[in-house]
């Protein structure tokens, strides 16, 4: 009897761990790619503005793509997006030694290989994203902590990405880096082809065209206030944070003559974050969902302004591990916002509605960021920005609308049973069960 519970249980959280484990080779593919890259186009050209030009076509279809990419994941289907978009990374990846054993492989084919790459990349993540609420009810889990435990394990992911593809050249080349890259995808591809959901597969009602279906996506974002105000927030947080990141850090280790350093902050902030996507998780059960979210806003401003003063390298350690910790149960507050707060057959559209705000932001940071270290200098340019960010989540972190956080959701999971209390077995999750105030009117259906 209790071998047969064993089994039962691990039946249930089967999909589950097939989702996270397609999501931890995919990501660890894209973190090796964004090293190995442009390794190989400085070792074939030895041009530094020719890496950027590969880094630049493989990041800007991201920006409209990715808008696109919950439409898509709503008219194929979760797990479909999840198998193209991994097969395409794959045979990206494996064209690329492949093109050079049978053409020589210039700059050109580099630059049309990496944007085949990304550009159905955030529809696999979406899709991933989308299946986690079918897969923690399979799994009895709380959908707080699969929320958890997957932005931990994509960011964990990006944080051993690069340090597996930094050791893959260094042994056994970058050519053959690219095969164990295509390898991985290809066994994520395998790994999400298992998945087994309700939900899964095509949609019974699929979006009226793929821009009416994104027009339909923005909508419901921009007239629900709490989904509103989080893309916000999450906006103005990527772009006065990702120019640490990207710019301001590098400008002052390189100055320093110290990229080890470098690498040694940028490893804190990410683990940090990871610490406190897992942390997220078992928080929700000790405070409110908007106490948490405040919170994590005003310690990430805090931490960032501490690291901003540029104190000794141990103390930049500490602030840049505080900066991740407390900016780690940010997106999985925001995907239960989406999850609970979306009706099924939109959650593609608006999980990638919000997506695609956050890579807009991405690079309006970085333009930004160049001309103000420049103008004000490089010390001064990190004051500015991370007073800049301290000023916005404190008007962010009272807002009233935030306390929706911790209403009921308007969409829940089927409960047990399904709609009748018989026992049917799960009830698809296209046709969720909904509390009577929640229902649509009969003239609107």
């Amino acid at each position: 009897m209790i071998f047969a519970m064993t089994r039962t249980e691990h039946r249930r959280r089967t999909p589950l761990l097939l989702v996270e484990a397609a999501t931890l080779l995919s990501a660890t593919g894209n973190g090796v790619a964004v090293v190995a890259l442009p390794w190989l186009v400085l070792e074939r050209t030895g041009s530094a503005t020719a890496a950027g030009v590969v880094a630049a076509a493989s990041g800007l279809p991201l920006l409209l793509s990715s808008l696109f990419s919950g439409t898509v994941v709503d008219l194929l289907g979760r797990r479909r997006t999840a198998l193209v978009s991994d097969a395409l990374s794959a045979v990206s990846v494996a064209a690329i030694p492949l093109v050079d054993t049978l053409v020589e492989l210039n700059l050109g084919w580099i630059v049309a290989l990496a944007v085949l790459g990304a550009v159905f990349d955030p529809a696999g993540m979406t899709a991933r994203e989308t299946l986690l609420p079918a897969a923690a009810q399979a799994a009895g889990w709380r959908i707080e902590r699969a929320n958890g435990v997957h932005e931990a394990i994509f960011g964990l992911a990006f944080l051993i990405g690069p340090g597996v593809g930094g050791l893959l050249i260094a042994t056994v080349g970058p050519e053959a880096t690219f095969w164990v890259t295509a390898a991985g995808f290809a066994l994520s591809v395998l790994l999400v082809a298992a998945v087994r959901l309700p939900g899964a597969g095509r949609p019974d009602r699929p979006p009226n065209g793929l821009w009416r279906g994104t027009q339909e996506g923005l909508g419901f974002v921009w007239r629900d206030p709490l989904l509103r105000t989080l893309s916000l927030i999450t906006m103005a947080l990527v772009a006065l944070y990702l120019p640490f990141e990207g710019v301001l850090l590098p400008a002052w280790f390189v100055a320093e003559g110290e990229p080890a350093r470098l690498g040694a902050v940028l490893m804190a902030m990410s683990a940090g974050a990871v610490a406190g996507a897992l942390g997220s998780s078992v928080a929700g059960r000790f405070v409110r969902r908007r106490s948490l979210m405040a919170a994590a806003l005003v310690v990430t401003g805090l931490a960032l302004l501490g690291l901003a003063l540029l104190p000794p390298y141990p103390g930049m350690l500490a602030f840049a591990g505080l900066v991740g910790l407390a900016y780690g149960p940010v997106n999985p507050l925001a995907n239960y916002a989406m999850q609970t707060r979306t009706p099924e057959r939109l959650r593609g559209r608006v999980v990638g509605v919000m997506t695609s705000f956050a890579y807009a932001a991405g690079p309006a940071g970085y333009l930004l960021a160049g001309p103000l270290v420049e103008w004000l200098g490089l010390a001064t340019a990190f004051l500015v920005l991370a007073g800049a960010l301290l000023v916005a989540v404190l008007i962010a972190a009272p807002l009233p609308v935030l306390a929706a956080l911790d209403e009921p959701p308007r969409y829940p999971p089927a409960p047990p049973g399904g709609t009748t209390g018989r026992s049917e077995g799960p009830v698809p999750l296209g046709e969720q069960w909904l509390p009577a105030a929640h229902r649509d009117p009969p003239a609107s259906r």
